[in-house]
């Protein structure tokens, strides 16, 4: 049971006043996102704390996540959690309608799905009195003051799992040191993904004793789900040319994945490049891009086929690309050329992909260093230094094959951590 923290400050209830002040506002936006992606209006309602299932008999155990990357994070860690608890039910929160609709096509035994209440005084006593859940496990950053605060209240034991924070949070909140140690003194336990966490956790006021460092939960996850009937019909289209993959591209990144693709193509003139982008819906824009390139595409969500003069196959969807990984072993990750901080490298290792990442993974650096020291990964700067990445490995089996072999050498090392992390749970929020 969490021990009773100070009272709050002048900081956290100038929040609690603001947030209400500002709740209105902060609805009819949440709720025009939610409808523009078609979300029924019941649906809409739990974010202003109206369950929308029953709460279950017995333990139920919450996990709260922000969205896609880590959601889908803990749903192998609530698989394994449920065969060592087969009593327990779960609740899982994101407030993404695409982590939603994910979630629904990968939904663990005993477990539902439920949009987060707006972190205002009466959405969150609607959600906790429905369904007062007993341990509340918040995932990488979620920190939202007041759920957090009447939850523990409340005296449901809570947990910051896979715990990670940017340097910028981290200066914010020291300069709130009062409020900062407030907050956190109502978390049981933190479960770093590195030390660095894990001592700017007790630098922001974390009691030494609740933080241990770990590892990144999103290493551990489930492989991607692969479609055969998809993969089969796509490997007939492709034959035997040679592919390569761009994965999770952001704006300013396909410039340099073409660029690298435009170079390559002069080596082998019947290169296939599958671009798939991480938003969708900027379907357009990268279209424009091939046509400024002179690439010749063909988009997934248009039904093109892959003809011989196909140069990019677009995967313009969502949840489709364990496919995609199982079709090649060559990967570029996106989201690191530019500073957002990457992707999941493990997901195309898992696949059995050698990777490729730009400098800026600066979230997933903890996963990225044993990858590139195995020979897993490979770092690039530039469309030159892409186009050499992959020729090499197009070119050269054994060295692909090497590659291939350290990235699942770093895989299987993943693999034990998990039931750590589930022993640590069990043991420190009383579940089993």
């Amino acid at each position: 049971m969490p021990n009773n923290p100070d009272q709050p400050t002048l900081l956290y209830k100038l929040y609690c006043g603001l947030t209400s002040v500002a709740a209105p506002l902060a609805w009819r936006t949440v709720r025009n996102k939610l409808r523009a992606a078609g979300i029924p209006e019941t649906r809409q309602q739990e974010r202003l704390g109206h369950a929308t299932q029953s709460r279950p008999d017995g333990q139920l155990i919450w996990f709260h996540a922000a969205s896609v990357g880590e959601t889908l994070s803990v749903i192998s860690l609530i698989k394994r959690l449920g065969e060592r608890l087969p009593k327990a039910e779960f609740l899982i929160t994101s407030g993404t309608p695409t982590s939603a609709a994910l979630i629904e096509k990968r939904m663990p035994p005993r477990a539902r799905h439920q949009y987060p209440p707006l972190d205002t005084a009466g959405p969150v006593k609607r959600f906790l009195d429905h369904w007062h859940p007993d341990a509340g496990i918040f995932v990488e950053s979620e920190i939202w003051p007041r759920l957090i605060v009447e939850a523990s209240r409340r005296e449901v034991p809570l947990a910051l799992l896979n715990a990670r924070l940017s340097d910028r949070s981290v200066d914010g909140w020291k300069k709130r040191p009062q409020t900062a140690r407030f907050i956190l003194d109502h978390f049981t336990l933190f479960l770093t993904q590195n030390d660095k966490t894990a001592a700017n956790l007790i630098d922001m006021g974390a009691r030494p004793d609740r933080v241990q460092p770990g590892t990144n939960l999103k290493a551990m996850s489930d492989p991607l789900p692969v479609d055969k009937a998809t993969l089969s019909d796509i490997r007939a289209q492709i034959a035997d040319r040679p592919v390569w993959i761009a994965s999770s591209t952001h704006a300013g990144e396909e410039e340099t994945v073409l660029a690298a693709h435009a170079k390559l193509l002069q080596r082998w003139p019947d290169l296939l490049l599958l671009l798939i982008p991480r938003h969708p819906e900027r379907r357009s824009e990268v279209a424009s891009l091939l046509e400024s390139a002179g690439q010749s595409a063909a988009f997934r969500t248009k039904g093109d086929k892959i003809a011989p003069q196909t140069q990019v196959y677009v995967a313009d969807t969502l949840g489709e690309t364990g496919t995609w990984y199982a079709l090649c072993p060559i990967v570029f990750l996106g989201g690191s050329l530019k500073e957002i901080g990457g992707h999941n490298p493990f997901e195309p290792a898992q696949a059995g992909a050698a990777v490729i990442s730009g400098p800026g993974y600066f979230n997933f650096a903890e996963t990225f260093a044993p990858l590139i020291d195995s020979g897993g990964a490979t770092e690039v700067n530039s469309a030159p230094q892409l186009a050499d990445a992959v020729a090499n490995w197009v070119s050269d089996d054994t060295a692909l094959d090497k590659a291939r072999a350290g990235a699942k050498s770093c895989v299987n090392n993943q693999k034990s951590a998990l039931d750590d992390v589930i022993n640590t749970l069990c043991d420190t929020l009383n579940l089993a």
